[in-house]
This record gives structure tokens, sequence and C-alpha cells, in this order.
């Protein structure tokens, strides 16, 4: 999409983005899961935006001493984490999660639902593997928590009404492009009192089995693969994963 950067989806969702996203995964499950999962240590979430999960995360893993990190490219979303999280609890970096990674060590690194496809450009996401298994330590994990494409994937245009009220419509407006893995498109909301207001996104999806090989290449063995957290079980019918790769010791 021409003129879409690492921080437009941020600053074109954060005012909303809890509201409309809030029952994207469960929250509580996904908190359990993650603090098994780094064992005591610190954890780094990539695309942090407002601090849905890291938050809460943070929070439930005061007593453990755990530190939370997460990296946001927007600066919209990170005053929103600000807010949510007066006492400090995450410590935020203000970066692209493709170039400015701190260095760790981490005992677990995630990215939370569809994140990891914000990466558009060519290889990016395979080198995420890599840059993420540089900064684990031996045993440590990356979580990555995401769709599963179509089988056949959608292609064409697409226009949805996502919302209808008296003063406010939403539109949706999306192009998939199979060919390139790619979907991009504007969320339009109308409004009569503050006109038009265009919400952009852009993704490059990859399938699990993609994901499994960048995996591989960044020498990180697949773990684990749950349909949502709360482990419930992965399997040919299921629309999206958690995908657990370790890092081999």
């Amino acid at each position: 999409m021409h003129g879409f950067d690492a921080n437009s989806y941020g600053d074109a969702f954060a005012d909303v983005y809890d509201d409309w996203y809030q029952g994207i995964s469960d929250v509580d499950l996904a908190v359990v899961e993650l603090l098994d999962l780094a064992g005591g240590g610190p954890v780094l979430e990539l695309g942090v935006g407002t601090g849905r999960i890291a938050v809460p995360l943070a929070e439930a893993g005061l007593a453990d001493g755990v530190a939370v990190v997460g990296i946001d490219a927007s600066e919209a979303m990170l005053a929103r984490l600000a807010w949510r999280d007066p006492g400090r609890l995450v410590k935020t970096i203000h970066g692209d999660m493709r170039y400015d990674l701190p260095d760790g060590p981490f005992a677990l690194v995630f990215a939370a639902y569809n994140t990891l496809f914000n990466l558009t450009d060519e290889g990016a996401q395979a080198r995420c593997f890599a840059d993420v298994r540089e900064r684990l330590r031996p045993g440590g994990r990356f979580v990555v928590e995401a769709f599963v494409p179509d089988d056949p994937p959608r292609r064409g245009d697409t226009v949805t009404v996502r919302s209808l009220a008296a003063d406010r419509v939403v539109l949706s407006v999306s192009v998939d492009d199979p060919d390139n893995q790619s979907a991009e498109g504007q969320f339009v909301e109308l409004t009569e009192a503050e006109g038009v207001r265009l919400r952009p996104w852009s993704i490059r999806y990859s399938t699990p089995e993609q994901l499994d090989e960048y995996a591989r290449a960044a020498d990180l063995a697949l773990e684990l693969r749950w349909e949502s957290f709360g482990r419930t079980v992965f399997d040919d019918e299921s629309t999206r994963h958690v995908s657990v790769y370790r890092r081999r010791t």
C-alpha cells in the first residue's frame, strides 16, 4: 500500500484498538500460558500495542520478578499503554521490530494475534525468527499467535459494513492478493459531525508450515502448537494457531 509504513497501523487504530479487538483472544488464558512458558524469566512482546496482554502479564508476574519489555513503532499505541500501566510495570521501546530489538537474553519472546504478519517486506518474517533466536537464552521460546490462511486463499476486492449507527458507519474495504500472500485495506469511518476517518492496514500472511520453515532456518524447533491459548487442540479445521518454538540448548 503506497504511503503505508511501520507506524501507520498503530497510529490509525490506537484510539479504537481496545474497543474493536478486546475479544480477539482470551487474555487471561494467554497470561497463564505465557508465564508458564517463560518459567520466571524475562519476556519481550513484539508489537506491544496498547499493552492488551503485556500489562496483565507484568501484573501477574510481578510476584515472581518477571520482567516484561514491549516494542512498538507507534507512539500513539505506546501512549495508550502508558495510560493503562501507570505503575510502569512494562518497559517500553519505541522502535521497529525489524531493526530495534533489545539485546536480551529473554526466556520468552511473543507476537500476539497476527502481529508477525505486519512484517510485509519480502523475507522480513524469516529474518524476524533469526533475530529473535539471537535474543533468546538457550531453551528460550518464541510464541507466534496467528490466523491460518484460507485454502484456497481469498482473491479480489471486498467492501462490507463493519458497523452501522444513526450517526456513524464504518466500512471495511480490502484487497486480497494470494499470489503475494498479502491483504490490505482501509476501515472508512463516516460521521456527520467529524467527516471521514481512514484506518489503513496491511499484512503478509504465512501458513503454519511456512512459519515452521522460518523457524528451522533459524535453528528453532517447533515444540507445541495449539488452536488457541488454553491448549485447545490444533487440527485441520483450525482457523488460528498458537505455535511455540524453542531455541535448542
